[in-house]
């Protein structure tokens, strides 16, 4: 099949996707093929809602209900193990062939994080790369914990603006 490690979506029973997922993190550590199902997510969101006493209450709520997603390596073996962990029904994807996530959905969803470097720091200069700032020249004032935001302080119309910007869209001015 592949070689290559790709994410995969398992669908289960409706209410099964804890119990597949503990079954299949049992059954890898068991035959020891860590080197072939390496993670399994059940992607989730945290909602704060009402309950019968009119209290707030915060509670997890599945994203995709009835679906696992597993990072591995497709083979023979790997595909049978999961298909045949109770509460699976299928891979996605047509008949019995899966088919991976495409890297975009990965990204999209946040399924598998990616750590973002940066090579600068707070009270460095900054030059903004793109959109209407562009070539504007800041301070980093901020840095997000994901590394995904900054803030800098830059002159706009003669006066010191703070905004928020993805790190994206800036590169460090080198000082020689």
């Amino acid at each position: 099949m592949s070689e290559e490690v790709k994410w995969y979506v398992i669908h289960t029973y409706s209410g099964y996707e804890n119990k597949v997922a503990t079954n299949i993190e049992k059954i890898v550590e068991n035959r020891k093929m860590e080197h072939l199902i390496q993670a399994l997510r059940i992607p989730s969101e945290t909602v704060i809602e009402k309950d019968n006493n009119n209290k707030m209450k915060e509670s997890e709520r599945k994203l995709f209900p009835s679906y696992v997603l597993v990072k591995m390596i497709m083979t023979d073996e790997s595909w049978h193990v999961i298909r045949n962990i109770r509460g699976v029904t299928s891979f996605v994807g047509p008949g019995s062939k899966p088919i991976p996530l495409t890297d975009e959905e990965v990204q999209k969803f946040e399924i598998d994080p990616v750590v973002t470097e940066i090579n600068f720091e707070v009270g460095d200069s900054v030059k903004i790369t793109d959109g209407a700032l562009r070539n504007s020249i800041g301070i980093v004032e901020e840095i997000s914990s994901d590394k995904k935001k900054i803030k800098i302080t830059i002159s706009m119309f003669g006066r010191q603006t703070t905004i928020e910007i993805d790190t994206s869209s800036v590169s460090p001015i080198k000082e020689d």
